[in-house]
Parts: structure tokens; C-alpha cells; sequence
């Protein structure tokens, strides 16, 4: 039995070096680029402060425990999957991420960058982008090894992209502290140019790279997170500074996109308005059935925004009326409405299509 069971494994290695494996027709990968909103545990296996590894995180997740997801269940990339009828994809360091895995995308995202590499450097070793991008290369070459080339490319760029950054730009850079070196450097608005003149590099490199379908996530309402509430609001109204940078940023951003669509002549980059999709929430919770959007589910001090969520946290019993279940985070439930306006939300959301709009139009072609 043992003999046999060699003899097996050893042709299972050498099916896969000839690259037999075949990507089925209907399959759509998926790749997941960014920051702490999008990652699924990457972090889990760097030696970083910005980690999710520990509970409550995963509370609510279908094991009960924390996955390196800043929510208490599943996060937006997850339920993205849901939707498109995918598994989940792995963090690209996971070890499980080997074999008919690879077929299925991975997710590279890693908690507290942003689009300049100075951005979280207080978190020590986390993913910058770039690396993300290097990372992205390294599966390409492992994919193709698999299945071979052509099939490799056909995969990647039938594939379907998420990236979000920029939030961390502003939170754990520009506004870190006081007097920041970002804002000794640059005003605000000439701030925000950089960032866009960064980002473009970075949105053009991953189409180099194979990716044609892009969900780009503008930034939310950074001035109305609890951490941003608990720091810099006695009233509980957001913060305007905050929100004058995102106002800068985000229509820079969907500016960008249009002008790389034009450019490629065809539409790679969609544009997710994370601010209208988040404020519906945030300025009418109780019509998405939340008692708050203020306070945290998890968390201390004012608006539970203090600090870091973890067991010695103040915890809400009931995670689903809670829009924001960290400082920085949505809950799953608030997770769940922004996918719904990815999949079915008009152009105020989804520009120049939503979601269920490109997923009948790559069946088609």
C-alpha cells in the first residue's frame, strides 16, 4: 500500500510539471491587492503590529476564530467570492495556497500600507505594494508551471481585481501625528497629487502584469471612523479635515481611471465610490438595521475608538447592529451591504458599470 501510494504521488508531481492541469471554462479567478479592509491574513505570517490573528477577531466566522480579518466574520473580498460563485482565496503567503488552489486567485493584501512605501511604517514588516505586485508576478510563474502559459495568461486576465488603498495615506501618514514630515513636505491638495501620480504607476503596472477586470475602491469616510470620532470630534460629527481629504482624493481618483480607460481604449479600471457606499450607513443606520455607526463593536474609550480590539475590549453581544466593528473596520453585516452596491449599485457607485454588469459581460465574450 505504501509502494503504491508513492507511486501515485510521484505521478501526481509529474502531472504537474507537464502542466496537465486545465483551467475549466467557467472559472473566474480572483486577486485581491491593498490594505487592512481587503486582507485575509497575510499578515498572520509577518512579524508586524498590524495583525488580526488573535479574538474576538472571527468571532463570527464560520470557525469562530480569528483569521487575520479586521472584522468579526468575513470581510469584502470574501463575500466578493460569495457572489461570484469562488471559493475564498487564500492569503498568498498561506502555505495552503499550492496546486488546484492557485486556480482559484489569491489575495496579497496586507494590513496598514498604502500607496507610498512610507505609509504604516510604524507597523514595521508588512507587504508594500510594490512587493504585492512582485508577489503577483512570482504566482503568475508558479500558475504557469501548473498549467501551463497560455492558460496562465488566459486565467489572469479573465480574472476579476480588487484594490484598495490610500485611507492609510492619510490616517498613518499625513495625519499620523502633528506636524507629520508628509505635512511639513506637501499641503494637502499638492498631497493629494502625489498620491494620484503614485497611484497611476501602480494601476498601469497591474495591467503590465495581465489585469484587465479592476474594481479601484476610492477611500471612505475616513473622518467618521470611531477612531477618528474618539481623537478628533466632541460632537460625534465627522471630521471635516479628514473629509476634505477624501473629497481631494477621490474625484482625482475616478478622473485617473477614466483617463487610463481612454487611454487602453477599453474599461479596466472601475471606479467604487467607497464614500456614497459607506455614508447611506453611517448617516442613516437605522434604515440598514444599525442601532449605531458612531461606536465600535469592539473596542475602548469614546466610540470604543481608543487603541486596539482584543480580549480585554469592551465586546457588543449583538455584532449585526453595530456598523463598524473596530476602530478602523465595517462589521460583516456592514461588509455585506457594500458588496450589494459592487454587485447592483448605479453609476454613483459603480462607474462605468457595477459588478453584475461585468460578470454578464465576460460570460458573453
Amino acid at each position: 500500500m505504501e509502494s503504491f501510494m508513492t507511486l501515485f504521488i510521484s505521478l501526481l508531481e509529474i502531472l504537474l510539471a507537464l502542466g496537465s492541469w486545465t483551467v475549466p471554462s467557467e472559472a473566474k479567478a480572483f486577486f485581491v491587492f491593498g490594505d487592512s479592509l481587503v486582507d485575509n491574513g497575510n499578515n498572520n505570517f509577518l512579524a508586524t503590529t498590524a495583525r488580526a490573528d488573535s479574538p474576538p477577531y472571527g468571532v463570527d466566522y464560520p470557525t469562530h476564530r480569528p483569521t487575520g480579518r479586521f472584522s468579526n466574520g468575513l470581510n469584502i473580498p470574501d463575500i466578493i467570492s460569495e457572489q461570484i460563485g469562488a471559493e475564498t482565496t487564500l492569503p498568498y503567503l498561506s502555505p495552503e495556497l499550492r496546486g488546484e488552489r492557485l486556480l482559484v486567485g489569491a489575495n496579497f493584501a496586507s494590513a496598514g500600507i498604502g500607496i507610498l512605501n512610507d505609509t504604516g511604517i510604524q507597523f514595521f514588516n508588512i507587504i508594500r505594494i510594490n512587493k504585492q505586485l512582485e508577489y503577483f508576478q512570482q504566482y503568475q510563474r508558479r500558475l504557469s508551471s501548473l498549467i501551463g502559459p497560455v492558460q496562465s495568461q488566459r486565467l489572469v486576465n479573465g480574472a476579476l481585481v480588487l484594490i484598495t488603498l490610500g485611507g492609510n495615506d492619510f490616517v498613518n501618514n499625513y495625519y499620523l501625528v502633528p506636524y507629520s514630515a508628509r505635512s511639513r513636505e506637501f499641503s494637502l491638495p499638492d498631497y493629494v497629487r502625489y498620491l494620484i501620480s503614485e497611484y497611476k504607476k501602480i494601476l498601469a503596472r497591474l495591467y503590465e502584469l495581465g489585469a484587465r477586470r479592476v474594481l479601484v475602491t476610492g477611500t471612505g469616510p475616513l473622518g467618521c471612523v470611531p477612531a477618528e470620532l474618539a481623537l478628533r470630534s466632541r460632537t460625534g460629527d465627522c471630521d471635516p479635515e479628514l473629509e476634505r481629504a477624501g473629497d481631494l482624493f477621490n474625484p482625482q481618483l475616478v478622473q485617473l481611471l477614466a483617463d487610463l480607460n481612454r487611454q487602453i481604449g477599453a474599461d479596466v479600471y472601475i471606479a467604487v465610490n467607497a464614500v456614497k457606499i459607506h455614508m447611506g450607513f453611517i448617516t442613516n443606520p437605522q434604515a440598514y438595521g444599525f442601532v449605531t455607526s458612531k461606536i465600535a463593536c469592539c473596542g475602548q474609550g469614546p466610540y470604543n475608538g481608543i487603541g486596539l480590539c482584543t480580549v480585554a475590549s469592551n465586546l457588543c453581544p449583538n455584532r449585526d447592529i453595530y456598523a463598524f466593528w473596530d476602530a478602523f473596520h465595517p462589521s460583516e453585516k456592514a461588509n455585506r451591504i457594500i458588496v450589494s452596491q459592487f454587485m447592483t449599485g448605479s453609476v454613483e457607485y459603480m462607474n462605468p458599470m457595477n459588478l453584475s454588469t461585468i460578470l454578464a459581460m465576460d460570460e458573453k465574450a
